[in-house]
């Protein structure tokens, strides 16, 4: 379920009453502009000004009957500046407003998202601090690997969440493009003053060039954006899955007193934040493909676009910024076990320091060949249960008559493994 914060924060810059706000601001400033080239006379101006007001209810009246929602709306307007609303969108075009307006409400979503952000890389970081030095295993294709930290994990995490940042800072300014050019682009009805007025005073650049709509590869670069970073929340989300499951439970979503995991057995504690965030992210994805086919459209336009932004707009935006809050939450809450990160840790009895022996061997004048087979066929034995890979290891002629008992000893040190994480967190977070 949507949460107070995102419904109050986000939710109500998609409403009907914020739509037709906006496009009253662009309606009004397009007035203010061809007032000052005396195409709409001062006074009438300013009786638009103190005068221009709609009704939602109105408005939906007037559409029932005109089919048209910008006709129902500027009829609505009429109704309460009378007259001199005869100069109210004069020489524009519906997609004029509804594109700029557009523009407008998803630059405030996608600065509203750039603060969820930052809140998040914020509590990624302090974790990752915590954990610098937690040692655990690293996994590739689900199998032990070599140890790593868990703060080394997170601070990967945070190195990704930076480059959403950066590329959702670029999808806000291509997105902040507004247009006033008339019905093709042409500035027909409409000279480019207007426009240029109209963008700067609701904080848009104007399209350099445009047909009747601002052109929607930028909108499908604002959804990709969104798309990918929904990803990365899934990739953590699908992170804290695997390791709250019973076999490895070495962290787990926090589980509040009185909280139920399942309606049969009262046993469970299940990560239902990180699969609710990891579904939600599949319709992020979706919509951007959405938005990409939103991109080619007949000639100057055509309004097939229109029906999907309806839905991709406020659902993606919404959903990302519950996303991003939900998962800043879940992080900050999250519950680590770093004694259980040491057992499975020790669970394979050193076979983790394999490639150390492999090296070494190397570097003693062993074929890479010869010592890959040593080494695997000790290692196997280890799988089997057949003994630790160390002591196996000592036992191994020509690894102990090459590398000696103190080499040996030497390489099961965990701390070779994590020598260089001070100088990756320099990096991360310099």
């Amino acid at each position: 379920m949507i949460d107070r914060y995102t419904r109050k924060k986000m939710g109500d810059l998609w409403t009907d009453q914020t739509k037709y706000q906006t496009w009253l601001k662009v309606e009004i400033h397009a007035c203010e502009a061809l007032a000052t080239i005396g195409r709409i006379p001062k006074k009438s101006l300013a009786v638009i000004k103190r005068k221009a007001n709609f009704s939602v209810e109105r408005i939906d009246e007037i559409e029932a009957e005109t089919k048209h929602d910008v006709i129902a709306f500027l009829t609505s307007v009429a109704e309460n500046v009378g007259p001199d609303s005869r100069y109210i969108h004069m020489g524009l075009t519906s997609s004029d407003i509804l594109d700029t307006s557009l523009a407008y409400l998803l630059r405030k979503a996608g600065l509203m998202i750039l603060k969820d952000v930052d809140k998040l890389m914020s509590v990624i970081k302090k974790r990752a601090f915590q954990h610098k030095d937690t040692v655990m295993i690293g996994r590739s294709h689900g199998i032990h690997a070599e140890p790593i930290t868990f703060g080394l994990k997170l601070a990967v995490w945070h190195d990704e969440m930076r480059r959403n940042k950066e590329r959702l800072e670029h999808a806000i300014e291509s997105i902040s493009c507004g247009k006033i050019s008339g019905a093709v682009g042409t500035f027909a009805n409409t000279p480019p003053l207007v426009e240029s007025y109209v963008c700067k005073k609701m904080g848009l650049t104007p399209a350099p060039a445009s047909t009747q709509i601002v052109q929607r590869d930028r909108h499908a670069e604002f959804f990709s954006v969104l798309a990918i970073m929904a990803s990365t929340i899934e990739k953590m989300a699908l992170e804290i899955r695997h390791l709250q499951r019973t076999e490895v439970l070495e962290a787990e979503e926090y589980f509040s007193k009185g909280q139920k995991g399942s309606s049969a057995m009262p046993h469970k504690r299940n990560p239902i934040g990180s699969e609710n965030l990891c579904g939600l992210a599949r319709i992020v994805r979706n919509n951007a493909i959405s938005a990409f086919e939103n991109i080619p459209l007949w000639h100057e336009r055509d309004i097939s676009h229109s029906s999907v932004e309806r839905v991709i707009g406020p659902d993606s935006t919404i959903l990302m910024d519950y996303m991003l809050h939900r998962m800043t939450n879940m992080l900050n809450k999250l519950l680590v076990y770093p004694e259980n990160m040491q057992a499975n840790l020790d669970k394979f009895k050193g076979l983790i320091y394999s490639q150390q022996v492999l090296v070494a061997l190397a570097e003693a004048g062993v074929t890479r060949e010869d010592a890959y087979r040593i080494v695997q066929e000790q290692a196997m034995l280890v799988w089997k249960g057949k003994g630790s890979f160390k002591d196996l290891i000592l036992e191994e002629p020509t690894v102990r008559e090459r590398l000696g008992e103190e080499k040996i000893k030497e390489i099961f040190d965990v701390s070779y493994h994590l020598k260089y994480i001070s100088a990756i967190f320099s990096r991360v977070f310099n």
